[in-house]
């Protein structure tokens, strides 16, 4: 075949998009979406690979909060060896009792509320959560004689635009307030996110969760309640939203629908 037959014979499909002119729109987006294909690639691969190190931080940082709320954080301290003096424990919110029946070391509270197996779905939902475990991992810390010394409890609920997740830190009476401090949440900075103001937490520090006749009465509002300044935290100013939110969640989880079996456990000394 002659080399004019050959340069007009027809031309494969790969052929004429090579023949196009570099700046042609087909090849303009061939290059924009090959390149687009590669970077999801890394960036995917990326996240794959390092997603054993981000579970591995997303513990650490979790264990930091348990630790602060206890207020035994020291910053010189390896957090793998402080934690250790924290028991785990799985408990069933219905009976207010630890359980066998899950390891404490590797049991997943979000996963539990997730599965219809071990949560229910909420006809009532002052916290905003949709479905509740009924298993929750707590955590005790015990003194030099081996007594409770605080009780650690994992709540969550819904604030303004997201959901708000934190301990509360307990006395080994059950009803006096150590400490509260949230892990995560994506409240307005500012506003909202105040939840994590040294100054705002501290007026947790000696509140009381019920009255002398068990009702419980803590509360987050602008004014005292009739119950009094033992029962008050103050509303985070420019976050009513916010501050709704935590008023309910607390509520939620130290009252019946949450904590409130395992704590007059705790009060009969039974755990």
């Amino acid at each position: 075949m002659s080399d004019d037959i050959r340069d007009t014979a027809p031309k494969g499909a790969i052929g004429r998009f090579l023949a196009l002119p570099a700046d042609s729109v087909p090849k303009t987006m061939f290059v924009a979406v090959t390149l687009c294909l590669l970077a999801s690639m890394i960036v995917s691969s990326a996240a794959v690979a390092l997603r054993p190190l981000q579970q591995i931080n997303a513990l650490k940082d979790k264990q930091i909060n348990i630790l602060q709320v206890a207020g035994v954080y020291d910053a010189n301290v390896p957090v793998e060896d402080a934690f250790a003096a924290f028991e785990p424990h799985v408990l069933e919110l219905e009976t207010g009792s630890f359980t066998d029946a899950f390891d404490p070391t590797t049991f997943d509270d979000r996963a539990a509320a997730e599965d219809p197996a071990t949560s229910v779905e909420l006809d009532t939902d002052p916290a905003g959560i949709g479905r509740q475990a009924k298993f929750v991992t707590v955590y005790l810390l015990r003194d030099s004689a081996g007594e409770i010394d605080k009780v650690i409890l994992p709540i969550h609920g819904y604030g303004l635009w997201s959901t708000l997740y934190g301990f509360i830190a307990l006395e080994e009476n059950g009803n006096d307030i150590y400490g509260l401090q949230f892990y995560e949440h994506a409240e307005t900075p500012g506003l909202g996110a105040e939840v994590d103001n040294p100054r705002w937490k501290a007026q947790w520090n000696g509140k009381r969760l019920t009255d002398d006749t068990g009702t419980l009465q803590i509360s987050v509002s602008k004014t005292v309640t009739s119950a009094g300044g033992d029962y008050h935290i103050d509303a985070l100013s420019g976050a009513t939203l916010t501050t709704v939110g935590v008023d309910n969640l607390v509520k939620f989880w130290m009252g019946e629908t949450g904590y409130e079996r395992f704590l007059a456990n705790l009060k009969e000394g039974n755990v």
